[in-house]
């Protein structure tokens, strides 16, 4: 199985472990940062859509990204996916099952394995630059990373584990992928008095449980998914289909 992973916004400054690897589209990533370098804060915080303070901390950050620390990708996000898988105290057979294993979608730097050296950014789907000939970084990427979604997957068992978020489906041909590859997407829902709902925070903490979960225990097959469970979610089979499996909490 191969794993789709979105990254994160929050990013952390440094991190305690080497980077082993260079990312794949590297020279694409040093582009594009280039370019973002020369704009000015306005300019920025436009294109980014964030706060000037956001902005004039993530032009520092083009400016430096030549010369900052680097970090392995899968230590460097912060955000809530991130904190519920724990990389930091992964043991080195379950990150050496990651680098065979896992994809973290990005917006600058196209698709990552857990080892590449990376540094600290922000980027947005709408970002258009000269280097992507005035189109959306996403639309950019597409025929870029389709064709390498679909052979590493098929150079695995043809199976991808969707634990990505429907933004990132933009970097690639998604029709291809799901017509080429047998896709299945966990889904996470909150049982209510209303319902199933799907709760934004909790998705992306199971997100990242999950991918720890099959990193840990290196599991090869989806049905193996299963058994899974988290802070209450467990997986119910009689919602959902194979490429759907549904686990619920309460």
């Amino acid at each position: 199985m191969q794993i789709l992973l979105a990254n994160a916004k929050i990013m952390f400054d440094k991190a305690g472990m080497n980077p082993l690897t260079t990312p794949r589209f590297q020279s694409l990533a040093d582009k594009l940062a280039m370019e973002m370098a020369s704009m000015d804060i306005d300019e920025l915080a436009r294109q980014l859509d964030c706060s000037r303070k956001l902005a004039a901390e993530n032009r520092m950050r083009y400016l430096d990204f030549f010369t900052a620390p680097k970090m392995p990708a899968i230590l460097a996000y912060n955000g809530q996916a991130y904190k519920h898988l724990r990389a930091s105290q992964l043991d080195e057979q379950a990150l050496d099952f990651a680098q065979q294993h896992l994809w973290i979608t990005c917006f600058l730097y196209g698709l990552l394995r857990p080892m590449d050296a990376i540094v600290p950014y922000r980027m947005e789907h709408c970002v258009k630059l000269e280097a992507t000939d005035e189109r959306p970084v996403n639309q950019f990427w597409k025929d870029k990373l389709t064709d390498v979604l679909i052979e590493s997957v098929k150079a695995d068992d043809g199976v991808l584990i969707h634990l990505s978020t429907e933004e990132y489906e933009h970097l690639f041909d998604w029709r291809r992928v799901k017509q080429e590859v047998k896709v299945v997407q966990p889904l996470f829902y909150v049982r209510t008095s209303k319902g199933l709902k799907m709760q934004a925070v909790w998705a992306k903490s199971c997100r990242g449980a999950m991918v720890r979960f099959i990193l840990q225990n290196r599991l090869l097959v989806p049905e193996e998914l299963q058994a899974f469970s988290y802070e209450g979610f467990e997986y119910q089979p009689q919602l959902g289909e194979e490429a759907f499996p549904h686990f619920v909490r309460g």
